[in-house]
């Protein structure tokens, strides 16, 4: 039987509490090079957005874009380059670190089960602290609204800057913790459970951890993607009216015509976007992982 090469992590092994650089290491690394098609399929990702904000189909996102010229269709796409490789960094390496720490100080099997989510969780929590000023720039540096008075990077960092911090690079910032924490205890708890599963089936480590990453994250963009809506709808966004959380919301869910079916309107496209990325990512990282080992 074919083994899950990053399975062991919830297998209650004897804990080391020093913080493991490799995973840090290879994190930073697997995200980077999944991140690295972004280049390509960039103005896919542009289109969605355009439908998040919009709300229009997908022939009148294109044809915004074809419009715009293509001197503005890589507009906003160092951002995210640089903060998958970073949260790729971040998100593993912490997760590994609160994993050894909490494994330390529980014995119970049962409970021992549930720690690879809440390590996730807790690495969740400090990267939306992170890179929620990341995403906020992303999110108005896309908008085509924004073109005109905020035309460069230094202008939108210029601005976002003098405003409040609610306002400005922490604009939903709440929204962006829940679906932070929650994907990421999610994608920690599931993926190694599925890999061994999917392992068992007779597939190689590395098809296994593809397809673990993959089935991972399209449960998560599936349940998560009306929080990546909102949080696009609120960032996008600059001065006027800031209204809040509740607000925003049923002001996203009176412009869907309170249908659901609207309210996912480019999810396709990004849940494709995310199983790829993610399935990836998982297959480097766990390969790096058991190589190491």
């Amino acid at each position: 039987m074919a083994r899950c090469p990053n399975h062991e992590q919830g297998n209650g092994g004897p804990p080391n509490t020093a913080i493991h650089l490799q995973s840090y290491f290879h994190g930073g690394t697997s995200s980077l090079l999944s991140a690295l098609p972004t280049l390509l399929i960039f103005p896919v990702y542009k289109t969605i957005f355009r439908q998040q904000i919009h709300n229009t189909s997908v022939h009148q996102a294109v044809g915004q874009l074809y419009k715009e010229g293509p001197v503005k269709l890589y507009r906003g796409v160092v951002p995210p380059l640089l903060m998958r490789t970073l949260n790729g960094t971040l998100l593993f390496g912490l997760q590994d670190t609160l994993f050894r720490h909490l494994s330390l100080s529980t014995h119970n099997t049962t409970f021992a089960a549930a720690l690879p989510a809440l390590a996730g969780f807790g690495a969740g929590m400090v990267e939306a602290v992170i890179f929620t000023p990341f995403e906020r720039v992303q999110n108005v540096l896309q908008n085509g609204q924004n073109d005109r008075h905020l035309p460069s990077l230094r202008s939108v960092l210029t601005t976002l800057k003098v405003q409040r911090i609610s306002q400005g690079y922490y604009r939903a910032f709440l929204p962006i913790t829940a679906r932070n924490t929650l994907g990421s205890s999610l994608y920690f708890g599931l993926k190694g459970p599925v890999c061994a599963t999917v392992a068992g089936q007779g597939l190689s480590p590395m098809a296994s951890s593809f397809i673990s990453g993959t089935l991972t994250s399209m449960a998560i963009s599936l349940t998560l993607y009306p929080l990546s809506v909102l949080v696009a709808n609120m960032q996008a966004q600059v001065g006027g009216d800031m209204k809040g959380v509740i607000a925003c919301w049923r002001v996203l869910w009176k412009s869907r015509n309170h249908s659901v079916a609207l309210l996912y309107r480019g999810g396709t496209l990004v849940i494709l976007r995310s199983c790829i990325t993610w399935g990836i990512t998982t297959a480097i990282y766990d390969r790096q992982q058991k190589q190491s080992s």
